[in-house]
């Protein structure tokens, strides 16, 4: 029987193995509801920390997949493949070795706004089709070069004998990181490959927030997968809060617009986005305009019932 009564933000810890769409799968099962998506793809190979989205909350997965993220990512160097990591087919292997200080300057050389190509092996759309669908074609098509931001990249560990270490990156939407890791390898005038890939923090969620299926799949049983979901507007720590008062909430319902002794709190600043509530339900997030006569007013950004 579908359950059209849950709202808000699951996080999933992704298990290897599963694509997000295989999560989302599997917890449109257990919970009992079509009306559920994720916010931010997570290869096969890797694991960590997956925002899902349910019931009205769906409404907001994109702005997740456009926070920042944190990684943990192991990388072989010697080596190259077909897909940047593991599950690929090895294209070169180089005999040369690195030791762990010029591992580090090279890294350190990778912060900051950047292009970045993205790998054949994605889900970035080329021409209206898929680039992995391409590549299992064996056909390989000129990617447009992205804009990307490394805000931090560390080297946690480098074992030299092995050539084998781990990275800590945070990174902009958009960033491949075994691509990253690919280019560190040319960087480095060796090869390199991709070997995990763990994310531990997306936007303001961390791994330690996260569920797994067994615990999703006894409290569905119970239920009570209601108290395991996020409410939306935990997704916005960083907004301003905005009170509307009685006639502020009832104008917005109908989307005009709501003036400041209307709405406590609000931003003055044109453009600024807020989340919007009246009493303690969550109504919205609101951004802030010039109106034509002048002044400020609040206005519909996204509505998330």
């Amino acid at each position: 029987m579908p359950n059209s009564e849950l709202n808000g933000i699951l996080l999933m810890d992704k298990p290897q193995g599963f694509t997000s769409h295989d999560v989302v799968a599997k917890l449109r099962g257990i919970l009992h509801t079509r009306r559920i998506g994720h916010g931010g793809t997570l290869d096969p190979l890797a694991t960590g920390v997956l925002p899902v989205f349910v019931g009205g909350a769906t409404r907001a997965a994109d702005f997740a997949a456009a926070q920042d993220k944190e990684y943990i990512a192991g990388f072989t160097l010697g080596y190259n493949t077909d897909t940047q990591d593991v599950t690929g087919g090895t294209l070169q292997v180089s005999g040369r070795c690195a030791a762990r200080d010029a591992v580090e300057q090279a890294a350190g050389r990778f912060l900051g706004s950047q292009k970045q190509v993205p790998p054949m092996y994605s889900a970035v759309k080329v021409n209206g089709q898929k680039l992995y669908d391409l590549a299992r074609r064996g056909k390989a098509v000129e990617r447009p070069a992205r804009d990307i931001t490394v805000h931090a990249i560390d080297l946690l560990e480098f074992d030299e004998h092995a050539q084998k270490g781990m990275l800590r990156l945070t990174v902009s939407k958009g960033t491949y990181v075994r691509t990253l890791i690919n280019d560190l390898g040319e960087a480095l005038g060796t090869l390199a490959v991709m070997h995990s890939l763990t994310r531990t923090r997306s936007g303001a969620y961390t791994l330690r927030e996260c569920r797994g299926f067994s615990q999703v799949e006894r409290a569905a049983a119970n239920g009570a997968a209601q108290t395991l979901l996020l409410p939306t507007d935990s997704l916005f720590p960083l907004h301003p809060a905005v009170r509307l008062t009685g006639e502020g909430a009832e104008r917005i319902a109908r989307g005009a617009v709501v003036f400041p002794r209307m709405a406590q709190g609000m931003p003055e600043t044109a453009g600024a986005l807020c989340r919007v509530y009246h009493g303690a339900r969550f109504l919205m997030l609101g951004q802030v305009r010039t109106l034509d006569k002048g002044g400020l007013g609040l206005f519909v950004y996204k509505n998330f019932g």
